[in-house]
């Protein structure tokens, strides 16, 4: 299952929360629009998540839209262990959470319901705010490699 779903080329996202120890993030491509009216989104966390659990506790979260050269973005968030904002430009969104510059788009969210998928957590969030970046030029990931647009 492994090998074909890589075969599904996706965008990439960085999701950001805030806790009273400071902000929390992680690497993500699983996320997809889910409904218009009203507005949500369909985030797939791995049950393993050691982020996810706090940002759940906030209750809000912003889905930072990777774009073109934020490769080294993807991958510092994807790393356990380490202090993944360190050395990386935010500013707190409208609910005060994470949002990383250069980004295609922001989407802030209100977490209105989890579910059990097997190993991951479908969490929906209620859109609160859409910010649309500066570039229209997005970071896409295909059979396990960084892609872009030609």
């Amino acid at each position: 299952m492994r090998e074909t779903m890589a075969l599904f080329g996706t965008g990439l996202t960085v999701i950001t929360g805030v806790t009273g120890d400071g902000p929390v993030g992680f690497t993500l491509q699983a996320f997809s629009s889910l409904s218009l009216a009203p507005p949500l989104i369909s985030v797939n966390v791995s049950r393993t998540s050691t982020s996810w659990p706090k940002i759940v506790d906030s209750g809000r979260f912003v889905v930072n839209v990777l774009g073109e050269g934020q490769e080294e973005l993807a991958l510092a968030f994807a790393k356990s262990g380490t202090d993944r904002f360190a050395n990386v430009e935010w500013t707190p969104g409208r609910s005060g959470v994470p949002r990383l510059a250069g980004c295609v788009a922001w989407i802030e969210c209100e977490l209105v319901a989890t579910y059990e998928g097997g190993d991951h957590t479908i969490a929906i969030g209620g859109v609160h705010d859409l910010i649309e970046g500066t570039t229209r030029r997005p970071l896409l990931f295909f059979d396990r490699t960084f892609r872009t647009l030609a």
